[in-house]
């Protein structure tokens, strides 16, 4: 089952949200969320949180689940329900752009949530962003921008094919060295890596949609 979120963050273009609404199975507002779907034109399936936010409940009839517990906030609520629906691909839009504590946390759940899924990954309207498994490729147009973040805060064994500049075997380490800014050569690329969450950021091609 593939599951598109839509979180309360940076509102995604019409072009973006209509693509990927059009591939899912289920759509899931993470609370304010679902303002930004309806006033798209789209109703979610399922509006979960602690609902602070929502404001359309005289106008919406789907599924709406109340989740008071301040320990986690709307977008975790939204993958748990996820997790329990047994989904295998997770898309989420709105999860970064508006504030950058929201950004980080949303990163943090995405690194804590990503093992319950075979793809579990945040859209906006330039980038694609997902942590890769330890050996990881992917067809690419050339000179096609490709990040790597370490996720974990330190990753190791890093070995990359096909970007201009390759690592061989290196790390990468939060406030000493990151992946940023690097582009593919031909195209198709191989990551892999030994330890730590590995955040691998591109632009959207189609395929990846």
């Amino acid at each position: 089952m593939r599951i598109l979120i839509i979180a309360n963050g940076k509102e995604p273009s019409s072009g973006l949200l209509g693509s990927l609404h059009s591939a899912c199975d289920r759509f899931i507002a993470a609370d304010g969320g679902g303002n930004v779907a309806i006033r798209m034109g789209y109703t979610p399936d399922v509006v979960i949180g602690d609902l602070d936010s929502f404001r359309h409940m005289d106008v919406y009839h789907g599924n709406l689940i109340r989740e008071p517990d301040q320990e986690t906030n709307d977008l975790e609520k939204a993958l748990s329900f996820a997790k329990k629906k047994q989904a295998d691909r997770v898309d989420v839009v709105g999860a970064t752009g508006e504030r950058l504590d929201h950004t980080l946390k949303n990163l943090s759940v995405m690194q804590q949530f990503d093992p319950c899924f075979n793809q579990l990954a945040f859209f906006d309207d330039r980038l694609f962003s997902r942590i890769i498994p330890r050996d990881f490729s992917l067809s690419l147009p050339p000179k096609h921008l490709v990040s790597l973040f370490p996720l974990s805060g330190k990753v190791e064994g890093i070995i990359t094919d096909g970007l201009r500049y390759p690592l061989r075997d290196e790390s990468l380490e939060n406030g000493r060295r990151d992946g940023s800014s690097n582009e593919t050569l031909k195209g198709d690329i191989r990551i892999r890596h030994r330890t730590g969450a590995l955040l691998f950021i591109t632009a959207i091609t189609d395929q990846l949609l």
